[in-house]
């Protein structure tokens, strides 16, 4: 087996026309779109960079030494890969067939930097009265869901309220691809794995929460409900795990509310639509919601509260608008 120490410095050398940018702290995303044509996120907004890769071939070459360190196989065949860097920078990378016009690749950075609610503040991401509303929630072990588009600080946000939760609280953080970094003494991380080239070894991100009601959390974060595993989230939030926080993708806390509902259906379990919308209702507490404005700064436009279930109008959720 080879070194990671080496694998790592190789990675490099077929990155080197990115290298600089995963250098740079300012960056938290390099999106390469063919071998000459290299985007940069700086500070919220898309930058096009001069570096280029000298030909296709040595991008098609990143892309699978990248492959080969994560243990994962690329081709025709398998045309979609999503690994890691050493480092821990999440990629996703596409490859002919699946993209006719040639390989792409996108490297979202991993920082280990926690987020804290001050800096959001400083950085004009909500207020004052914003942070004090979400610390009584956190303290008071409400459930929490924060709901936004891509790229619009949900994680960030999700990582500063993960602490507030006090030191002598056991947390279980599940994700698929590792990104939240909680400052606080008794964590267990868990990262779901895709299979691997044989179709072997996969284990779900259902598979890690099931596990995780049987390690004894005090709280559950989950990085982001994507199908089935939503019910179970809803289920342990109704059966004495509060304090859950979680995010999902939408664009208002009614949408995520509806989003989580479809993703419930995702699930093995044959479940009443009335019964599941109950159910959801007694589980998520408070949802914030975030954005990326025009400017590409990322903010907090709504904090809202579900206080109930109307069986004519739908979730009851008494919304405060939080721009400024």
């Amino acid at each position: 087996m080879i070194p990671e120490k080496v694998f790592s410095q190789t990675l490099r050398g077929f990155l080197a026309p990115v290298q600089p940018f995963l250098d740079d702290p300012s960056v938290c995303e390099v999106m390469i779109n063919g071998p000459s044509m290299i985007y940069v996120e700086r500070g919220g907004k898309l930058e096009l960079t001069p570096a280029r890769f000298e030909s296709e071939s040595d991008l098609d070459a990143a892309i699978r030494n990248v492959a080969q360190y994560a243990g994962r196989l690329v081709d025709p065949k398998r045309p979609i890969l999503e690994a890691r860097l050493p480092d821990g920078s999440r990629v996703e990378a596409v490859v002919p067939p699946a993209a006719p016009a040639g390989p792409y690749l996108s490297i979202r950075k991993f920082t280990k930097a926690a987020m804290s609610l001050r800096r959001l503040v400083e950085a004009g991401s909500l207020s004052l009265e914003m942070v004090r509303f979400l610390a009584r929630s956190v303290t008071r072990r409400e459930n929490i869901v924060v709901s936004g588009g891509t790229g619009s600080g949900k994680t960030s946000l999700l990582t500063a309220l993960a602490a507030l939760v006090p030191e002598n609280q056991r947390i279980v953080v599940i994700e698929d691809s590792r990104e939240i970094e909680v400052p606080k003494p008794h964590v267990v991380y868990l990262e779901a794995r895709p299979p691997d080239a044989r179709g072997e070894g996969e284990v779900s991100i259902r598979q890690l929460f099931r596990a995780t009601l049987r390690l004894r959390p005090d709280r559950i974060i989950v990085g982001e409900v994507r199908s089935g595993e939503a019910l179970d989230m809803i289920q342990a939030m109704t059966s004495g795990h509060g304090g859950c926080l979680t995010t999902v993708h939408g664009s208002s806390p009614g949408d995520a509310l509806r989003r989580i509902e479809t993703l419930c259906l995702m699930s093995d379990l044959d479940l009443p639509l009335h019964a599941l919308r109950q159910q959801i209702a007694s589980a998520v507490n408070v949802l914030v919601q975030t954005a990326r404005m025009p400017s590409g700064q990322r903010k907090v436009t709504h904090l809202a509260r579900l206080i109930g279930i109307d069986p004519e109008k739908g979730y009851q959720i008494r919304t405060a608008s939080a721009e400024r």
